[in-house]
């Protein structure tokens, strides 16, 4: 699958009666009904390996466009009537900055290795709590309950799976937790993020600014308030678009379907 096409339904999966596995080109599995694919007999494979250094990549290439205000800058930069730029131009610094990272797998992870050479306090909310020895690596401190990453991150990212459990996990609440200075960052899913509390907290000054490179739809309608939002911006989706990764992940993806295919254990199969 590419970009979650073609469409797994029922009446795809009734016309392939030899269909033995599908390979997804990325880790994100919440387009597939995964109980209605397994029901078949059908295996399944994500691409993880593949996809989670430049995703990461893309998680902090957000994280400091919006601090320093780089889209707006470039705005103004070409602009007809530029002559100097404002004095009271001014971004929010990242170095000695505190990161709150919300799911910590080989992204998350990828991303703290990333943060501590800017210098950044790290704090993490994750289902299970990472090893000592892989804290101290990146000088990450854990977070059990997400209220307290919310309160002292000066930004927060999102790097979480979309599950049932997950959508809307950042919602009015939790926006209203964290500082009036902080930047929100979604690399996720569109959905985990309550995306009318955000056009209000961006709006209303309940936080900084947000860096988005996932919506929900995608694109957004081209009359969205999200898109008239000076302290937003938004991405299509760049999250494993590199030419490497893209290389990688159909490498990935045709080991799994060879492994499927010869009766032997799938490298990243999905249950």
């Amino acid at each position: 699958l590419w970009w979650h096409k073609p469409v797994i339904d029922q009446e795809l999966l009734q016309s392939l009666p030899n269909l033995k596995v599908i390979a997804n080109s990325g880790v994100g599995m919440d387009h597939l009904d995964l109980k209605l694919v397994a029901s078949f007999g059908v295996k399944m494979a994500n691409a993880p390996r593949a996809v989670s250094s430049s995703t990461a990549d893309t998680g902090m290439a957000l994280l400091l466009a919006s601090a320093r205000r780089l889209v707006e800058g470039y705005h103004i930069a070409i602009s007809s009537s530029m002559e100097y730029c404002e004095a009271d131009f001014l971004g929010v610094e990242v170095t000695g900055a505190t990161l709150g990272i919300i799911g910590m797998g080989s992204i998350g992870y990828k991303i703290a290795l990333r943060a501590k050479a800017f210098e950044m306090n790290i704090l993490y909310h994750n289902r299970t709590q990472r090893t000592e020895h892989e804290e101290q690596a990146v000088g990450a401190t854990y977070c059990e309950k997400i209220d307290d990453l919310l309160r002292q991150a000066d930004f927060v990212m999102v790097v979480v799976s979309l599950t049932p459990q997950t959508h809307k996990l950042i919602g009015k609440r939790e926006m209203e937790l964290m500082k009036p200075t902080a930047t929100l960052i979604n690399i996720s899913r569109g959905a985990v993020v309550d995306q009318e509390a955000l056009v209000t907290a961006l709006q209303t000054g309940v936080i900084r600014a947000a860096a988005l490179d996932v919506t929900y739809p995608e694109p957004l309608p081209r009359d969205h308030t999200l898109l008239k939002l000076k302290n937003v911006i938004i991405t299509p989706h760049l999250g494993i678009k590199t030419d490497k990764a893209t290389y990688m992940i159909t490498e990935e993806a045709v080991e799994n379907i060879l492994a499927a295919l010869n009766g032997l254990p799938m490298p990243s199969e999905v249950l």
